[in-house]
């Protein structure tokens, strides 16, 4: 609240280079192969659901009715009301679009209106750090999807290597292998997971998101009410004059909170400062700490939320307006 980006020198030079990497002919045709190499990989992932999903295979989201080549038509992109693969509901004819250099992958285990699968599931988080361990870096992580994106510079080499280790995933997967052996450097530092199975892990958080609908219990608490009970700079100004109270979980209901709270996945901010805890939130914030107490390694982020070792337990906390 007290600084800027604004005069960072590196960072109007990068714009000033982006601006000139952009300007035609060049700049035309690095954005038209970016576009091309994300459209072959979609391309390339329904290829390998063809000839691998015969059981399950991963989903990139978007339109179903894609050409076999070449550059997609602007139309080919829109967003239509009702359309089921993307469940938004009435849309206003021509306003929204996706951005096909924006690859979102779809992960089995929850469907588009947010029903957890009875067969099996596999969360992102698992996904996500198998990747890691080969070399591929994700851009954003939610329960059962992650995000790809093509930025100038990524070529089939690399996307190829993407798809390499998204099919060593699900034979690894298929076969159960331990974790000791598909996530060593991960197991190094969580030891717990040793001889666990890749599929028995992806069963177990699979079934403890289902058992809290937690899909739905991310929503509902962004749709709760928000109480607003000073504005958010008085609510800093207890903040930065330490005027607060570190409250935990269990007794947030009602509490005005000094800090931003934002769970991650999604990363949008929940509460502002100056706003009160609700049931819901509270509700969330404990599935969170139950959640971090039992699989340690893949917690759930939430900033603004404090974690402080009490006799050995992890105890959470918010700061919150004094009383």
């Amino acid at each position: 609240m007290h600084t800027s980006t604004s005069p960072q020198y590196s960072i109007v030079a990068s714009i000033d280079v982006a601006a000139a990497m952009m300007e035609a002919p060049g700049g035309t045709a690095l954005v038209e192969e970016s576009l091309m190499e994300a459209l072959d990989f979609r391309r390339a992932m329904r290829k390998v659901d063809e000839e691998w999903g015969a059981d399950w295979w991963f989903k990139v989201w978007g339109p179903n009715d894609l050409s076999e080549e070449g550059l997609e038509e602007r139309e080919a992109w829109m967003l239509h009301a009702n359309e089921a693969w993307h469940d938004f509901g009435d849309l206003a004819p021509s306003f929204n679009m996706l951005d096909p250099i924006k690859a979102t992958i779809i992960t089995p285990g929850l469907d588009i209106k947010g029903n957890f699968s009875d067969k099996f599931g596999i969360p992102a988080a698992i996904v996500t750090k198998y990747l890691a361990e080969h070399g591929v870096i994700v851009e954003k992580t939610g329960l059962y999807s992650f995000f790809i994106m093509f930025t100038i510079g990524i070529t089939k080499g690399r996307w190829n290597t993407l798809v390499a280790a998204l099919q060593q995933f699900k034979d690894d997967y298929d076969k159960n292998q331990p974790l000791w052996k598909v996530l060593p450097e991960f197991i190094q530092k969580q030891a717990r997971y040793e001889k666990v199975g890749l599929r028995d892990l992806c069963d177990q958080i699979h079934a403890v998101y289902k058992a809290n609908d937690v899909a739905r219990l991310t929503t509902e608490m962004y749709l709760s009410d928000m109480v607003p009970a000073m504005k958010p700079t008085d609510a800093f100004a207890k903040m930065a004059h330490r005027e607060i109270d570190r409250v935990p979980i269990d007794e947030l209901e009602g509490r005005v909170t000094a800090v931003l709270l934002t769970p991650y996945p999604p990363g949008i901010p929940l509460l502002i400062p100056g706003e009160q805890f609700n049931k819901v939130i509270v509700n969330y914030l404990k599935f969170a700490r139950e959640f971090n107490e039992k699989f340690p390694g893949f917690e759930t982020d939430n900033h603004g939320l404090v974690k402080e070792i009490v006799d050995g337990k992890a105890v959470y906390y918010v700061d919150c307006v004094e009383k």
